[in-house]
């Protein structure tokens, strides 16, 4: 009959213990939670930390996560206000600021990324398609780039910065402003929206690499031709010093063979100058010469009998 109580008081501890298990929870600094009873919340969200109860059996305890969560979109190809189409890889940050309204609303963090991918893609496909493709890879709209005055000066675009009216920045926020009021809706805070890549895709790719590489060519076609102008100037210059340079030697040696052959003439002058016949003799010494030069060979000339260079063979039977 004792055994009786002891067993009662052991049943009634083992009730106790599960009874206040079923009522009894914990709730984490990361985490808030949303009571509900049979299905439907009650109260407000339980966001302090600690130890907490409920009611056993009816109410069931939701955690939700009240860190800041990461939504990362999936790469999508859509077209800008140019007609360009491009690849743009999203991605954002947000947390659940009134779990009461996510609970109702999304349920589950899987519906919220869900959701997210509907608001913030087609946000960001809107804004796409009302920008041209440079106002997305540019943010800085008075920036003054480093140019190179041969390449701006040279076939194409190489080298130009067009203007610029919102720029990068300015696109994602206002994505971000018109897609967070659509998830406030939804207990969900928007923090932040930003592009991680912008890119073409793979046909446009190509067209833009080959525009590229024709534009280097004519920029390096441009800087052979220079050079070759460039060149064929320092060869004219080369051979214009060259003849100037012969030009003065050569002007020089005819002014020292002149002054030689006046210094000559003069002492030949002085030397035979001094009586009638050194005059003569000099004469004939000359005539001699000019015969040697003329006679030589087989040369053959005809003169008259009055000639003066023929005085001399006249009287060579004479002399004789």
């Amino acid at each position: 009959m004792k055994q009786v109580p002891i067993t009662l008081a052991i049943v009634f501890l083992i009730a106790a213990s599960f009874i206040t298990y079923s009522c009894a929870y914990t709730v984490d600094e990361t985490e808030q939670v949303i009571l509900t009873q049979f299905g439907k919340p009650v109260g407000d969200p339980i966001v302090d930390s600690g130890l907490h109860f409920k009611l056993p059996f009816i109410q069931e305890a939701t955690f939700v996560e009240k860190r800041i969560l990461e939504w990362d979109g999936r790469p999508n190809e859509m077209p800008t206000k140019d007609k360009t189409y491009i690849v743009v890889d999203t991605f954002g940050r947000w947390r659940i600021n009134d779990a009461k309204q996510f609970f109702l609303r999304l349920r589950d963090e899987r519906s919220a990324q869900s959701r997210l991918d509907d608001i913030l893609g087609s946000e960001t496909r809107n804004a796409i398609a009302k920008h041209e493709l440079i106002e997305l890879v540019r943010t800085t709209k008075d920036r003054e780039p480093i140019q190179d005055a041969v390449i701006i000066e040279g076939p194409g675009t190489a080298g130009t910065l067009y203007p610029i009216s919102k720029g990068r920045a300015k696109i994602e926020e206002e994505i971000f402003a018109k897609s967070a009021e659509k998830l406030a809706d939804f207990g969900i805070e928007l923090l932040d929206v930003r592009f991680k890549r912008i890119n073409y895709n793979e046909n446009v790719q190509q067209r833009i690499y080959t525009r590229m590489i024709s534009e280097r060519k004519q920029i390096a076609e441009r800087f052979r031709s220079e050079g070759a102008g460039e060149a064929a100037k320092i060869i004219g210059r080369k051979e214009r010093d060259l003849l100037e340079i012969e030009s003065e030697a050569y002007k020089k040696v005819q002014e020292i063979r002149g002054a030689a052959d006046a210094k000559a003439t003069e002492i030949y002058a002085s030397a035979y100058n001094q009586s009638e016949e050194a005059v003569n003799f000099y004469a004939f010494i000359k005539t001699m010469e000019t015969y040697e030069e003329m006679l030589g060979g087989d040369s053959t000339l005809v003169l008259t009998t009055d000639s003066d260079i023929f005085k001399f063979l006249k009287n060579i039977d004479q002399n004789d």
